[in-house]
């Protein structure tokens, strides 16, 4: 079976014919990971190939980080993602042995003291001083942290001297590891009893997939806990001084997304009930939708000439804000109540 596409392969019970490199041509370590690090080097998250992730990841991959230097050409993505995984695997393994014969050490040997923990941990959205004590305590003690593209890297700097990182971000056009894979890896560690934290931006529970990551491990027996973070629509308004609700102009809140689980070009197909002027529209993750959303949402009823405001890695120092009206078809939040804050400001 190939090793890209069963992460079971980590499973003690299976042999070691399932660690075979995927097939390719061309397979070089490390150097046949492309990065761009001019592209990135302003980013408060992790990019997919960026130099400082595979720093931050080095234990992965032994011996080879300084070698990223020498890629000069990006293979496709596929490429990409079966030659990291591969790399990745022999260090993943070691860490498995070693965090059994650990809990064997005390005493926990056969299954004796059940599988370890899951933490499911919101980071909120950038601002490392949003998290809460409990997300800092458990990030801090962590024998695994597998992190998500939009943790800031100053969240990631709080780590323990004993856990280990891995990415496995998802981008448009990339996805470091699936769903599926994601769920085998948290189950691999938990079943060798290790402490496990799966790292989002924002909560856990809001666009994050928790439910998913939680509802598989609960079904396999594992343990787990989520820890909620500070979601990207409170804590930008909260930085703009702009409530989410108000009262005589805005009664309610509605989080939508701007993803289709299909990757369809559409996906709020919601717009007729979301076209709603006394509540406050935020839409998640939302670029490549913008046009056909706002125009939908004018049709169904939602006044050309409503505030929005665009905002980019909100909270970080690096943030971007765009204050425009919903006819110009860029927006990130749609509020009605901004008419008392922006209107008049520009009158």
């Amino acid at each position: 079976m190939a090793l890209v596409n069963r992460l079971q392969c980590l499973s003690p019970s299976l042999s070691s014919t399932h660690f075979r490199k995927p097939k390719s041509v061309n397979f070089h370590p490390i150097c046949s990971l492309y990065y761009d690090s001019s592209s990135y080097s302003s980013s408060p998250f992790t990019e997919k190939h960026s130099f400082e992730r595979y720093q931050r990841d080095e234990w992965l991959y032994t011996n080879q980080v300084e070698k990223i230097a020498c890629c000069s050409f990006p293979p496709d993505s596929d490429s990409i993602r079966q030659d990291d995984i591969a790399l990745q695997l022999p260090e993943l393994k070691r860490l498995l042995q070693v965090l059994r014969e650990k809990r064997e050490s005390e005493g926990c040997g056969g299954g004796k003291c059940g599988p370890g923990n899951v933490f499911l941990v919101g980071t909120g959205p950038g601002d490392p001083e949003l998290l809460t004590l409990k997300a800092v305590r458990v990030i801090q003690n962590a024998d695994l942290l597998l992190y998500d593209r939009l943790v800031s890297n100053e969240v990631l700097d709080l780590i323990g001297p004993e856990g280990r990182l891995l990415y496995v971000g998802k981008t448009a056009g990339y996805h470091s590891r699936t769903q599926e894979e994601i769920h085998e890896l948290l189950l691999s560690f938990a079943e060798a009893g290790a402490t496990v934290v799966r790292l989002k931006g924002g909560d856990p529970l809001v666009f994050g997939r928790g439910g998913e990551e939680m509802d598989f491990l609960q079904q396999q027996g594992i343990q787990v806990k989520v820890i909620p973070g500070i979601t990207a629509a409170s804590g930008i308004a909260a930085e703009l001084g702009i409530p989410l609700t108000h009262r005589g102009v805005a009664n309610s809140v509605r989080f939508l997304t701007g993803h289709s689980r299909k990757g369809g070009a559409d996906p709020l197909f919601v717009a007729e009930n979301a076209a709603d002027t006394d509540s406050t529209l935020v839409l998640y993750m939302g670029l490549s939708t913008f046009p056909s959303v706002s125009q939908k949402l004018i049709h169904y009823g939602l006044p050309p000439n409503t505030p929005a405001v665009a905002v980019e890695r909100g909270t970080t120092p690096q943030q971007r804000t765009v204050s425009t009206i919903l006819r110009i078809k860029f927006f990130f939040f749609f509020f009605p109540l901004l008419r008392s804050y922006f209107v008049k400001a520009i009158n």
